[in-house]
């Protein structure tokens, strides 16, 4: 019997994602997957029912699709919407299969929720980068949308433009960008404002992204500060300790002083956000300056950030966006599409679902399974 996916509309407040594109349905066809999508599920990212239905799905109710899918895609599964998506926990079969995002290092009681419910749950924050698994590396492909949607953030409010211009009312000269933390999210905004005329400058506490920073157009800020063990094995910053963000701050006072807009990427999975940015530090910003703190989801970071608010201090903005890979739904959608098939692919074997352990990609991403939590960094922790 063949497998069938489940897409269900996403209820997180203001979420416009949808886990799977029509193209992406076609796709897993013609590997032998069926495909069940809820009514009106990807109309808010731009793609109709009819087109999921010329592309070989079967529309349903979200109570049917949970019914008869085995495998439930989602861009936020329950970890990642603790209060609506508590709504499907009794829809939810023993078996079934759940695939998205899920704040599975510190969502630990939805976690628990899910391994109750006989469910196994696949992270898609927790997928190894490793070469084979980078077609599903979802984390970098909502990075990418959230660093070019935090430069038109930061262009929209700053009282300046960001182009050079000659006119014959005189020279208008490039606004001053400076992006705090060069992953994914970072390389990508360093692109955009370069795109839009700005003077880009970046730090990074890993030395060793000096190269990609460069490469995209902007100029790569180094401090004096040790940051020898900064990157993990994953590519991913490690969180340091107090005095090397001490000193960082000191040294990055100086150099904040002069921007215009100041985007910061800074985040540690699993962990708050470190703070790289005090209020003495904005005080010495200039008046009309702008802070897009890309980080705000895990508390920001910059001390004056207000998740999913802007306020005002001493004349600096300070922007704290939440979920700004869903202010571009359709590519967003597009891409995490293109990951949950990859993801999905590897998933099944001759037309059956295989769980199979001996494969790192499966095993780093598989948090509960048989009613259990099984990944070892969170059974450790709980």
């Amino acid at each position: 019997m063949a497998i069938t996916v489940g897409i269900p509309k996403e209820t997180f407040p203001g979420e416009l994602r949808v886990a799977l594109v029509p193209r992406g349905c076609e796709s897993l066809k013609k590997s032998g997957i069926n495909v069940i999508v809820e009514h009106s599920a990807g109309a808010r990212a731009g793609f109709p029912d009819d087109q999921y239905s010329a592309r070989g799905a079967h529309l349903a109710t979200r109570a049917e699709l949970f019914q008869q899918a085995g495998v439930i895609a989602q861009v936020r599964s329950l970890g990642a919407n603790t209060e609506a998506g508590r709504a499907d926990l009794p829809l939810f079969q023993s078996g079934q299969t759940v695939i998205g995002f899920g704040e599975p290092l510190t969502a630990a009681r939805e976690c628990a929720d899910l391994a109750q419910a006989g469910v196994s749950f696949l992270a898609m924050e927790l997928v190894p980068r490793i070469t084979r698994a980078q077609s599903m590396d979802a984390l970098s492909s909502m990075a990418t949308i959230s660093g070019y949607e935090a430069v038109l953030l930061g262009a929209s409010v700053l009282p300046k433009i960001f182009p050079m211009l000659m006119t014959a009312a005189g020279t208008i000269t490039p606004a001053k960008v400076f992006i705090l933390g060069a992953g994914v999210a970072g390389l990508q905004a360093i692109a955009t404002a370069r795109r839009l005329g700005a003077v880009v400058c970046a730090y990074d506490v890993r030395p060793a992204v000096k190269e990609q920073v460069e490469s995209v157009g902007a100029r790569f800020i180094q401090l004096e500060v040790d940051a020898a063990a900064s990157e993990d094995k994953g590519g991913y910053a490690k969180a340091m300790d107090e005095e090397f963000y001490r000193r960082q701050r000191e040294l990055l006072t100086s150099v904040l002083r002069e921007q215009d807009v100041v985007i910061t990427t800074a985040a540690i999975p699993g962990r708050p956000a470190p703070i790289l940015i005090t209020a003495e530090m904005v005080t010495a910003m200039m008046p009309g300056s702008v802070i897009v703190d890309i980080a705000a989801e895990r508390g920001g970071n910059c001390a004056l950030t207000t998740p999913g608010e802007t306020v005002i201090h001493n004349g600096v903005t300070i922007m704290g966006p939440l979920n700004l890979a869903s202010l571009a739904p359709f590519h967003a959608s597009q891409m995490f599409s293109s990951n949950i098939t990859a993801f999905l692919k590897i998933l099944v074997r001759d037309g059956a679902l295989a769980l199979n352990l001996e494969d790192e990609i499966i095993r780093e991403t598989l948090v509960t399974h048989q009613n259990q939590i099984v990944h070892p960094r969170l059974r450790s922790s709980s």
